[in-house]
C-alpha cells in the first residue's frame, strides 16, 4: 500500500541503511528483462468500477470528479517535468520500502477493511433500507479511495518516479480528511426517529450507529495516515532516495 490500499510491499519499515543505488551485477550472461506489470490489474478495474457506479449514480460532487481528472493529468505532467525517472531502465523504481513487516501488512489490511470494504459493505445496506442520506454521506470517501487505488496502479504500471507514486497517496489522502470530516458532521446531526429510512425501527438505530462508528474509524484512521505516516516518514523518504539516485547518474 502506498499510503492507500494498494500493495502493501511499499510501506514495510526495515532497518534504516544508507541508500545506494542499484547495480545489475555483470555477468556473462544476458539478464533478462523484469517482468512488467500489466497496465490494468484486476484490482485497479475492480477500483474503477466502483468510481465509476458511484460517480455515475449522482452522489458524487463534481469538485470531487474534477479532482480526480485533474491529478490524472497533473501527476503525468510532472512526472516527466518535474520528477522523471532517474534510471534508464523503463521498469519503476523498486518499491519504498520492503515487503515483509507483519505489522505494517496488518495495518495495510485494516485501512482496506476500514476505508473500503466496510463503507461498500454501508452503501449496499442503504439501498435496501432506503437510506439515501447515508449513502451519500459515505460515497465521496468510497469514491476517492477507489479512484487512489486506480492512480496508484497505474503510477506504479507506468514506471513513474518515486515522488510521483508518494505524491499521489498524499493528494488523495488530504482530499479524503476532508469528506470524512463532512460525512461525520452529517451522521452527528442525522435525527434518531425510528423507522426513519422505511426499515424497521432497530435497523434504523443500528445503521445510525454504525454511520457514525464507520465515519469516527475512518476519520481517526486516515487522519493518522496522512498525519503520523505519509507526511513525516512516507514522503521525505522517497525524495531521500530520488535525489541520492539522482546525484548518482549525474556522477
Amino acid at each position: 500500500m502506498s499510503g492507500g490500499v494498494g500493495p502493501p510491499c511499499d510501506i514495510t519499515l526495515p532497518k534504516e541503511e544508507p541508500h545506494e543505488p542499484y547495480v545489475p551485477k555483470p555477468t556473462g550472461k544476458k539478464q533478462p528483462p523484469r517482468p512488467r506489470r500489466s497496465f490494468f490489474t484486476f484490482r485497479q478495474l475492480n477500483a474503477l468500477a466502483v468510481a465509476i457506479v458511484l460517480s455515475a449514480s449522482g452522489m458524487v460532487s463534481v469538485e470531487d470528479l474534477a479532482s480526480v481528472v485533474f491529478s490524472l493529468f497533473y501527476f503525468y505532467f510532472i512526472s516527466k517535468v518535474a520528477f522523471p525517472q532517474t534510471q534508464t531502465s523503463p521498469d519503476p523504481d523498486p518499491p519504498l520500502f520492503g515487503d515483509k513487516n507483519t505489522i505494517l501488512t496488518l495495518y495495510v489490511l485494516i485501512g482496506s477493511v476500514i476505508g473500503l470494504f466496510l463503507p461498500i459493505a454501508y452503501i449496499f445496506e442503504g439501498i435496501y433500507e432506503g437510506d439515501k442520506q447515508g449513502i451519500k454521506n459515505a460515497a465521496p470517501h468510497v469514491f476517492l479511495l477507489a479512484s487512489q487505488v486506480f492512480m496508484e496502479g497505474i503510477s506504479y504500471s507506468g514506471g513513474f518516479s518515486l515522488p510521483v507514486r508518494t505524491l499521489i497517496p498524499v493528494f488523495y489522502n488530504s482530499m479524503r480528511v476532508l469528506s470524512i470530516v463532512e460525512w461525520l458532521k452529517n451522521e452527528i446531526s442525522k435525527v434518531e426517529v425510528v423507522g426513519r429510512y422505511g426499515g424497521s425501527g432497530g435497523g434504523s438505530v443500528r445503521r445510525l450507529t454504525v454511520g457514525r462508528g464507520l465515519a469516527v474509524a475512518n476519520m481517526v484512521y486516515w487522519s493518522f495516515n496522512l498525519f503520523g505516516f505519509l507526511l513525516p516518514f512516507y514522503l521525505p523518504k522517497a525524495f531521500k532516495i530520488y535525489y541520492s539516485n539522482a546525484k548518482s547518474k549525474d556522477n
